[in-house]
């Protein structure tokens, strides 16, 4: 049985009972467009060149092969496999998977062990044809124009409204269109016509490929709608998939719904969307508006006034989820909730901040951080950065995306490649390296295995998408040398039974460790060789400790230690004053960092 999921009415809705609105799902543009300028040949003259294809080939319809996707990627559209390879697994990425099933793939990948078997493995994969077409065309969401360069923004149309204030709070604080409910409402509401189109069957098309305006839409081809949209009928406001809104209630007599032929009319099907096309009631705007507040553990007075953290999670169907965290600065922000489980995360214009969201996630986006620390529970999808400086990301996750960022520094476990995007510098790649007890049963839930583990084989995209860069600039990337490799310590008690890094280190990573090891035995022996007399201890514990404060100082982890001191405070605050989470929901608890010079952070 669905679950229902409601919004809250306004005095508009009631004055209209049968009032239906339609509206744009977050997640296809949110997890599925590439924040990239998409090759020209995903233009739509091509993509109808490749509506009509699949639907005349064997093996292209209604399901889609790796393998003859392959062939139309690269004999027909000229992309290299590379990038081929990318649009396919991106999609199968966002798209329905049990975790049982993912782990299940990433069994059958981690035997592979040649190229020849891992082809074999990828040619038993295949997607839904239709909603393959309508996420390639999506991916026009981040297309440069010409015009917005010059001028910035969009110019005005009979299609866009003023916005009011909130809206424009949130248009400000997304700048990339990936979170932007505004930019997906513009562009479904500028693409409508050309994503019906390419639903249309061959059979019906004019001799010169053209759409005919009396051609009819299968109920079968609008089910692949729901992959871009959704809806609610007012009454109950229960969210429901957009074919079932239009061939049944208010909207079937409106859409040209016949259930002879289980189909619509294609100008009744245009009409009917248009006039129904609202703004998502669970997008960021929403939620920036009127979400909930998420508590957290208030570790400096005062250091949180600025920090906008807000919530949808408690109304919002799977999907929509999402929490929102704005100027976090100059502290440690440290959380794990039910309620942030199988949410997609923002973190934004945070400074000087150590962050630690130790729950399973749907997707995280870093936008526009600098100098901070983000240590992740497991990802189901995808983490983007975007726009970072100095930001060191830890995580275990479907797929890491780095773009337009420098100095930034990703300890990953993927079983994809990296995606490192154009405006990237000076970034360091290095091997997943710390752990929490429940983070095993974590990984399980999302479907996340150790292996296959790419963290160091990144794919990078340049300026033209057709081909990924064969030869990168040097500065782009580095792996961490071993030498400069530490293990980072969750400073938080969690109930659970991990307690080591799942799959362990690479050899030449574990090799620097227990170098490191017995350096510090042999110190230790020398010290007690020394055969120091309590004075001379004493002495020396305190020129020790001495060095070790001038290293804290000087690296910045004596902000990191401080901020790690539990609050004073017997209840979690919000910045607003506004009501909290029950603080139930944060079970997590501080290590006490114990006698002078011991760090809970091994940097």
């Amino acid at each position: 049985m669905e679950q229902a999921h409601v919004w809250p009415s306004t005095k508009a809705e009631n004055m209209d009972p049968d009032k239906v609105s339609i509206w744009p799902r977050m997640e296809p543009f949110l997890l599925g467009a590439l924040q990239v300028a998409p090759s020209s040949k995903l233009s739509l003259h091509y993509l109808r060149k490749m509506a009509t294809y699949v639907r005349t080939r064997d093996g292209c319809f209604p399901s889609l092969a790796w393998p003859m996707w392959r062939h139309i990627a690269c004999g027909k559209l000229q992309l290299s496999e590379e990038l081929a390879w990318l649009y396919f697994e991106t999609f199968d990425l966002f798209t329905s998977h049990s975790p049982e099933d993912r782990l299940e793939w990433a069994e059958c990948l981690s035997q592979c062990s040649s190229k020849i078997e891992l082809d074999q493995q990828r040619n038993k994969m295949s997607v839904d044809t239709l909603q393959f077409l309508l996420f390639l065309h999506i991916q026009q969401l981040n297309r440069v124009s010409l015009r917005n360069s010059l001028i910035g923004e969009e110019w005005p149309s009979h299609r866009t409204r003023s916005p009011c204030p909130s809206e424009r709070e949130a248009k400000t604080s997304s700048q990339n269109k990936n979170w932007d409910d505004q930019a997906h409402l513009s562009f479904v509401q500028s693409h409508l016509v050309e994503l019906l189109e390419l639903l249309v069957e061959p059979d019906q098309l004019s001799e010169s490929g053209m759409v005919p305006r009396d051609c009819q839409i299968s109920l079968e081809a609008v089910r692949s709608l729901g992959l871009l949209l959704e809806g609610s009928v007012h009454p109950d406001r229960a969210v429901q998939p957009v074919y079932r809104l239009l061939s049944k209630g208010p909207l079937q007599t409106h859409a040209g719904y016949s259930a002879l032929s289980h189909s619509f009319p294609l100008h009744q099907l245009i009409s009917c969307l248009q006039h129904n096309l609202t703004l998502n009631p669970f997008g960021m705007t929403s939620c920036l508006r009127s979400g909930k507040k998420l508590a957290w553990a208030q570790q400096v007075e005062g250091a949180m006034k600025r920090a906008k953290i807000a919530r949808n999670t408690h109304m919002a169907p799977a999907g929509s989820k999402m929490v929102l965290m704005s100027q976090v600065c100059k502290q440690t922000l440290a959380k794990t909730s039910d309620k942030m489980t199988g949410a997609n995360i923002k973190i934004h214009r945070c400074s000087d901040a150590f962050i630690y969201l130790l729950s399973p996630l749907r997707s995280v986006s870093v936008d526009k951080c600098r100098d901070c620390t983000v240590v992740l529970g497991p990802v189901e999808t995808s983490v983007h950065v975007h726009c970072c400086q100095n930001v060191r990301l830890v995580c275990v996750a479907g797929r890491v995306v780095i773009g337009a960022s420098s100095r930034c520094t990703l300890h990953a476990m993927t079983p994809t490649r990296p995606l490192l995007l154009p405006g990237s510098a000076d970034i360091t790649l290095g091997p997943f390296h710390t752990f929490y007890p429940s983070l095993e049963d974590h990984m399980a839930s999302v479907g996340l295995a150790v292996v296959p583990n790419m963290w160091d084989q990144p794919l990078l995209l340049g300026t033209d998408p057709v081909k990924p860069s064969a030869n990168p600039e040097p500065a782009c990337y580095c792996l961490l040398p071993p030498e400069e490799f530490h293990m980072l310590v969750v400073p938080f008690h969690i109930k659970g039974d991990t307690c080591e890094v799942p799959g362990g280190l690479a050899p030449h990573y574990q090799a620097a460790l227990d170098d490191k090891q017995k350096r510090i035995q042999k110190w230790q022996k020398t010290v007690m060789e020394a055969q120091l007399n309590k004075e001379q201890k004493a002495k020396f514990q305190e020129l020790v400790e001495a060095k070790f404060h001038e290293w804290l100082l000087e690296t910045g982890h004596r902000q990191e230690l401080d901020s790690l001191i539990p609050p004073s405070a017997t209840s979690p605050q919000v910045s607003n004053g506004a009501p909290a989470d029950e603080p139930a929901a944060n079970n997590i608890t501080y290590i006490k960092t114990g006698a002078l010079g011991q760090s809970p952070m091994a940097c």
